[in-house]
């Protein structure tokens, strides 16, 4: 039975081309059911350099304002009001708010005085990133708060097992998996370059030790020299460098402790894809993900991961045989994983290609089709009237309107 097209918003505070695993999923999902027939209007902030767009169907620029300490980041800022009057122009069947700021708490207002349905996403760990700033009373504060925002959705999204977890043990309810996928045309072996190896410094035999990702306190990056020392230390007679993809505020920091790494920047879709291609050990220390794209653009590449037991890693990576996992939390065994890696050879040949093999078959196609169920099923909660109504948000759920 054919299904019928949706008028789907997708609520963020981060759209591509901004760098970061929220806007790379958002980006997929919404270009994906364009794709299927669907109707996607974005509602995020201005980015830098900017212009007003108007009154567009499939568009909504709002306000933004900085993150502190996250140069190109930005909370987005529009009274409910505004939303509640597009939306009675332009009503949407159902909502994807993928941050909780003040743009989405606008828009689960709005949606839930239209009685429109509204799916939610939990991509980013704030309270654990408070944790790791020392803000302990913030953390319990914003833990409170999300868990409030959330069930006033149908549904909650999370991208993995371990996630899901974490958050039923806070008391999180209605929580569902849907993991993410990877382009594995785009991240692919083939694209390895000796050229750009050459600029690293590294021979055909030698081993490119790769990092990409935000350059932040939060990504645990005080064990990438360690690990590099180690490696070193066990195999003197290896060429080993350490290649740090990607910007943030440990940049400066990074680049005193480790002066014989090559520091790349930000790079992008192919430049991005032949980075990744041209290493071949992959370091991802970090304890904070919700997920990690990275994992799986890496192992995508034909890389041997090194990760920490949760997130991606621990849905993705069997250890011994697709990479190597350590215990969260336990620094020397995630340096013994890498150290394990190379030592042999073969070792690194056979974990890399069976990482390849793995990432190739978890395209985005399966995703976003799980998404759109998502999608449909909260249109039917809402319809049938059984959508959650929290203190304060009271709701009176009607059919979507029609479409002409």
């Amino acid at each position: 039975m054919n299904t019928p097209a949706l008028r789907i918003t997708l609520v963020s505070e981060t759209f591509p081309p901004e760098i970061n695993g929220v806007a790379n999923t958002l980006g997929r999902l919404g270009d994906g059911l364009r794709q299927r027939g669907h109707h996607v209007e974005v509602v995020r902030p201005r980015q830098v350099g900017e212009q007003p767009a108007g009154d567009a169907p499939d568009l909504f620029l709002c306000r933004g304002w900085g993150v502190p300490g996250y140069p190109g980041l930005q909370w987005g800022e529009v009274s409910m009001h505004t939303l509640l009057r597009r939306w009675r122009r332009h009503r949407p069947d159902v909502l994807f708010i993928a941050t909780e700021g003040p743009l989405g708490l606008s828009a689960l207002r709005a949606a839930r005085r239209l009685g429109v349905a509204v799916v939610s996403g939990f991509h980013t760990n704030f309270p654990q990133y408070c944790g790791q700033y020392g803000l302990g009373l913030l953390a319990r504060l914003l833990t409170h708060y999300l868990r409030w925002f959330h069930r006033r959705s149908v549904a909650t999204l999370v991208p993995s097992a371990s996630q899901r977890l974490e958050l039923q043990r806070r008391g999180f309810e209605r929580l569902v998996l849907m993991a993410r996928g990877v382009d594995a045309g785009l991240f692919n072996p083939a694209r390895r370059s000796q050229a750009l190896r050459d600029a690293w410094g590294l021979g055909p035999e030698d081993i490119a030790v790769l990092h990409v990702g935000r350059l932040a306190a939060e990504k645990n990056l005080g064990l990438l020299r360690p690990c590099l020392q180690a490696l070193q230390n066990t195999y003197p007679q290896r060429r080993l460098r350490l290649v740090v993809v990607g910007d943030g505020p440990q940049r400066a920091t990074l680049a005193q402790q480790l002066p014989d790494a090559v520091f790349c920047g930000t790079q992008r879709g192919e430049a991005l894809a032949e980075h990744f291609a041209s290493g071949d050990l992959f370091l991802f220390p970090s304890l904070t993900e919700t997920f990690g794209n990275v994992v799986l653009e890496a192992m995508a590449s034909g890389l041997a991961v090194v990760a920490y037991d949760e997130a991606a890693a621990a849905q993705h990576i069997r250890h011994g045989h697709s990479g190597a996992l350590a215990m969260p939390g336990d620094q020397a065994a995630f340096i013994d994983a890498a150290c394990w890696l190379l030592e042999e050879s073969e070792t690194l040949r056979r974990v890399r290609l069976n990482a390849r093999q793995h990432a190739s078959r978890q395209g985005w196609s399966a995703i976003i089709e799980q998404f759109e169920a998502h999608l449909y099923a909260a249109c039917h909660t809402v319809r049938a009237g059984r959508e959650p109504a929290g203190p304060g948000l009271e709701i009176k759920p009607t059919s979507p309107a029609p479409r002409g």
